[in-house]
């Protein structure tokens, strides 16, 4: 539980920031991984961005197979990653994210992206999925260290209503990893 009191809920000014690229790959860096995976996995979430525990670096970790406690955990860490290619039809899907417990909203991105990072050894890796939550996660998470949240990819309407559903969670008392709040 106390790992969930690290995630930076909206709407903290910082998930609206430009994060800085991480220069060196030191044990501090690793650590901090190491501790952003704790939360991820803490918040049964399939990925976590810096700046939503108020790290403001290009820091990405990524797990789409943990499917909860005591099942396998097949976690990548990205730092200073960027998309070479994002294409594809577009394809619209749900998101939840753990800044915005209680809600989820349909998004669309391009079904098909290509990332570059580095590794916790500091390894230029390439990534590529399609037409799957991996494709999502990736440009979900990405999109956190340039300051931009799925509300970002909304149309006015549709962000409004989904800010008024989003305090009513709150209110509700909706904990980061949940995406729908039982009354």
């Amino acid at each position: 539980m106390n790992e969930l009191k690290e995630i930076v809920l909206s709407p903290d000014p910082r998930l609206a920031q430009e994060c800085e690229p991480i220069e060196t790959i030191d044990d501090e860096v690793r650590a901090l991984a190491k501790r952003m995976l704790k939360i991820m996995y803490a918040a049964d979430g399939c990925g976590l961005a810096g700046p939503q525990i108020g790290e403001m670096s290009q820091i990405v970790v990524i797990d789409v197979d943990y499917a909860g406690k005591g099942s396998k955990k097949n976690p990548y860490v990205l730092i200073n990653p960027r998309i070479v290619t994002a294409d594809g039809l577009e394809k619209e899907g749900s998101e939840g994210c753990l800044s915005f417990p209680g809600v989820s909203v349909r998004v669309k991105r391009p079904s098909h992206v290509v990332v570059q990072a580095r590794n916790l050894d500091g390894d230029l890796m390439q990534y590529e999925a399609a037409d799957n939550l991996m494709a999502v996660c990736l440009q979900h998470e990405i999109d956190h260290v340039h300051g931009v949240t799925m509300f970002d990819h909304l149309a006015p309407m549709a962000r409004a209503e989904a800010e008024r559903e989003y305090e009513a969670a709150l209110a509700a008392g909706a904990l980061p990893g949940e995406t729908e709040v039982v009354e």
